[in-house]
């Protein structure tokens, strides 16, 4: 028997004889709880009530960032839920912690050293007495949580220097996991996060985490109180992973003349029957099907006809299985001028 193994942008290659498509790891990420003047950052205390009564109810595990770190460099025998929870914000606190305390579920929580103490937001006493459970891994979100995909690279660097030593003087470590700043990230971006040891990062465009996706460009699915309605939120319970090997641009920031840009999206060969694959993207600021044009059976090209008019262009590309259950797999590019 021939062995594949495929290296990729990690450090260790994949044997596609093992692989199992339709195991993975669902991420959601939360911001705000019962925040409920910030409806686009927030979800309610019941729906989010809901939520985990869903999670519970499905074949998901919830799985702690350890496990995590352990199970997505290996085959997956089982399906899995990643919680995590951005900015830190004083009603997670209030909210949601004395609910994942009492049900003992784990979670990461992304912190921007920048913003504790201040209004609104956690102090760093009660980050350390989340942060001292065995549920919690703390993540960092940056210092300032600025839109650093658009800054110099001495500046970015700057910003994630003065955070690593926060957490350094706050915790006594630098956590090795991180979350970028609105999901946005860029080619230079995600190198200075590899340059400073980060093992994992995390983006919010959607899809399912499976050993094939680029560790420093994890999915997540965003959930606030539009994308947290319970009929969605089912759904995405429901989503597999789409395994994929590249695409292209790669630099997820767009300059002017880049716009629209050429997709291609190769995935592995002789994995899944790509074929009925359909994608949408919301060029021109209005969401429609893309056309697609197969390269091979392994390939494809999203022709995208008008420019991205608005700071970001997002494409979303699903496969049905025979199951009924969907793959998704999100692109987000941030466009620097439209």
């Amino acid at each position: 028997m021939i062995l594949l193994l495929l290296s990729i942008s990690k450090s260790f290659a994949i044997n596609l004889n093992s692989f199992n498509t339709d195991k993975g790891v669902i991420a959601l990420m939360y911001h705000r709880f019962n925040e409920n003047k910030y409806p686009s950052t927030n979800i309610r205390n019941e729906i989010f009530l809901e939520h985990l009564k869903e999670i519970n109810n499905s074949d998901l595990e919830f799985i702690s960032f350890n496990k995590f770190s352990e199970i997505i460099k290996v085959k997956m025998e089982r399906n899995y839920l990643l919680l995590t929870i951005d900015d830190a914000f004083e009603s997670f606190y209030l909210n949601a912690w004395p609910v994942l305390k009492k049900r003992k579920i784990p979670f990461v929580l992304f912190v921007s050293t920048r913003e504790i103490g201040k209004y609104g937001y956690m102090t760093w006493a009660q980050i350390k007495e989340i942060e001292s459970s065995d549920l919690a891994t703390i993540g960092n979100h940056s210092h300032s949580h600025e839109y650093l995909i658009d800054w110099k690279e001495n500046k970015i660097k700057e910003d994630l220097e003065n955070s690593i030593n926060i957490f350094e003087k706050e915790l006594g470590y630098s956590p090795k996991l991180f979350s970028y700043p609105f999901g946005e990230y860029s080619t230079n971006l995600k190198n200075i996060v590899k340059d400073l040891n980060f093992e994992f990062a995390f983006g919010q465009h959607s899809g399912v985490i499976d050993s094939s996706k680029d560790f420093l460009e994890l999915p997540r699915f965003p959930i606030n109180e539009k994308y947290g309605e319970l009929k969605r939120f089912k759904s995405i319970l429901q989503t597999l992973p789409f395994p994929y090997e590249s695409i292209t641009p790669e630099n997820r920031y767009l300059i002017k003349n880049e716009n629209p840009p050429e997709i291609k999206i190769k995935f592995f060969e002789n994995l899944l029957n790509i074929k009925n694959v359909n994608c949408y993207s919301n060029e021109g600021n209005k969401w429609r099907k893309s056309h697609i044009e197969h390269i091979s059976n392994h390939e494809i090209k999203i022709l995208i006809k008008e420019k991205f008019i608005t700071e970001r262009g997002r494409i979303n590309c699903s496969l049905q299985e025979n199951s009924g259950k969907w793959r998704w797999l999100g692109v987000q590019y941030v466009i620097a001028e439209y």
